[in-house]
């Protein structure tokens, strides 16, 4: 583990701007830091919240590493980097994948072009050590092993093991991390002993109307209002159906509208309407043009109200009196208690 030394070297290269840090003899090459111009726009309970898992109260205290957790396009990633802009903090994001290694987490050794080797650290362990904040986007589509390698930095250690380089990384006392985990079936099943680091889980849902428009208007300030109006009142019922259609759907849908609507041929005009529902097949399928029917058929794939099925059902019908669990043996005995 670096020692409180190292620690201080590490603030001094920060200041510096350097690209590389030398730990226990070993050259590390940094990772760059994101742009980021987000914004986030309306739900502003989510963004305290994350202020508050990030927030330390006393100098011995941790900081938390949250879930954010929500249906994919939901914003849970620009929720993360707009508290990362508001915090004034360097952003770094990994994206994890089913088959990220510990070392694509960590630190990679690569071939340099004097022929010999080289180690790069990543965005995270960059983060790490330049006090800035880490975004592990969709963490649950990675597998335990990666996970694995991290449960010292979640926990009062703060710090990782690269055993490709050899040494200990500390974490910055400004490092600050957050895990966004989309609620989709292709994903792996997060052991416990890491959902306990990972705490609190912050759900982020769908906007209202006003801020969904907002949305929309932010991202596509070009788009007429007719069009956007459209596309809201489409998201708005998809919401009010519990279908996943989000922000990031409308915002594909209106793109490619106004992009249909830019190029059409003059001898084959196009209206608005056409292109919108054109744009709605192509992004969404064919099925989105009716939400209502969508929904239903979604509900009955999930087995609609019906409860639970046990065994007794499938070998029985409901009112056969050879079934475990009929009322006729309770007549009968009802009936011999009559006659006692």
């Amino acid at each position: 583990m670096a020692s409180p030394e190292k620690i201080y070297k590490y603030k001094l290269r920060k200041k510096s701007m350097s690209q590389s840090v030398t730990i226990d003899g070993v050259s590390l090459t940094l990772a760059n830091p994101v742009k980021n111009p987000s914004r986030w726009i309306g739900q502003a309970e989510p963004l305290r919240q994350l202020a508050a898992c990030w927030l330390t109260v006393a100098p011995s205290d941790l900081p938390l590493t949250p879930r954010l957790v929500g249906v994919p396009g939901v914003g849970k990633t620009a929720l993360a980097m707009a508290a990362a802009s508001a915090r004034q903090q360097e952003l770094y994001i990994f994206q994890c994948t089913a088959d990220t290694r510990p070392e694509d987490l960590l630190v990679t050794p690569v071939l340099a072009s004097n022929g010999k080797i080289a180690y790069h650290a990543s965005a995270l362990v960059t983060a790490m050590i330049r006090g800035g904040v880490c975004v592990l986007d969709e963490g649950n589509r990675m597998n335990e092993k990666s996970w694995a390698s991290l449960a010292p930095l979640f926990d009062q250690r703060r710090y990782v093991e690269s055993i490709v380089a050899g040494i200990s990384i500390s974490a910055h006392q400004d490092f600050r991390a957050a895990v966004t985990m989309n609620q989709d079936d292709s994903t792996y099943e997060i052991p416990d002993y890491i959902l306990s680091r990972l705490q609190p889980t912050l759900q982020v849902g769908f906007p209202n109307r006003k801020d969904e428009l907002a949305i929309l208007q932010y991202h596509l300030p070009f788009g007429e209002a007719d069009i956007l109006e459209l596309t809201v009142d489409f998201l708005q019922q998809a919401h009010s159906l519990k279908l996943d259609f989000s922000a990031r759907d409308g915002i594909n849908v209106l793109r490619y509208a106004i992009k249909r609507l830019a190029a059409q041929d003059s001898g084959h005009p196009l209206s608005k309407d056409q292109a919108w529902k054109e744009a709605v097949v192509a992004c969404l399928g064919d099925e989105a043009l009716d939400l209502a029917a969508l929904a239903e058929r979604k509900r009955q794939a999930l087995g609609g109200n019906s409860l639970p099925m046990g065994l007794d059902d499938f070998f029985f019908d409901p009112d056969d009196p050879l079934r475990p669990d009929s009322d006729s043996d309770e007549d009968l005995d009802d009936q011999d208690d009559k006659y006692r």
